[in-house]
C-alpha cells in the first residue's frame, strides 16, 4: 500500500503526479505514440511527427528512456544505427493516448468554438 489518499493523486511527491507530468510534455505523448508501430530512428521520428526540432526529440526520448518508457538500442554498424522503441511499460500508455485521440476528435470543434467565442459578460464583483 502505498499511503496516498484518493485526495492525494496530485501531490508533488505522488506517482499520479509524477505521470501527469511526464506525458503532459508538449512532445512525450506524440512520440510515445510515433513509437507505437514499433522500433523507429531519430530522423524517421521527425519525418512523422513534423514540427518539432532534433534537439527537443533528443530531449523528449532522453527523459522518456530515464522513466522506462522507451528503450534505446545502439546497433555496432557503419555507419551506426540507433532506433528507439517503447519498453513494455511504454507500450502500456498507448490505449490511454488512443482514448485521448478520439476524445480530440470527438470535442475538438467544442474546444475551438469556445476559445473562438466572445467572452461572457461578467458582473464586477462588490
Amino acid at each position: 500500500m502505498s499511503g496516498f489518499g484518493a485526495h492525494d493523486v496530485f501531490l508533488a511527491d505522488c506517482p499520479g503526479r509524477l505521470a501527469v507530468e511526464l506525458i503532459a510534455d508538449k512532445w512525450a505523448i506524440v512520440v510515445l505514440y510515433g513509437l507505437s508501430e514499433g522500433p523507429v530512428r531519430h530522423g524517421e521520428l521527425i519525418e512523422m511527427i513534423g514540427g518539432v526540432s532534433r534537439k527537443v526529440l533528443t530531449q523528449t526520448l532522453r527523459r522518456l528512456e530515464a522513466h522506462g518508457l522507451v528503450r534505446r538500442h545502439a546497433y555496432a554498424e557503419v555507419p551506426p544505427r540507433v532506433e528507439y522503441e517503447l519498453t513494455p511499460l511504454g507500450t502500456t500508455l498507448i490505449d490511454p493516448i488512443h482514448m485521448l485521440t478520439e476524445w480530440a476528435r470527438a470535442h475538438g470543434d467544442a474546444v475551438l468554438d469556445a476559445l473562438h467565442a466572445e467572452p461572457e459578460q461578467v458582473a464586477p464583483r462588490d
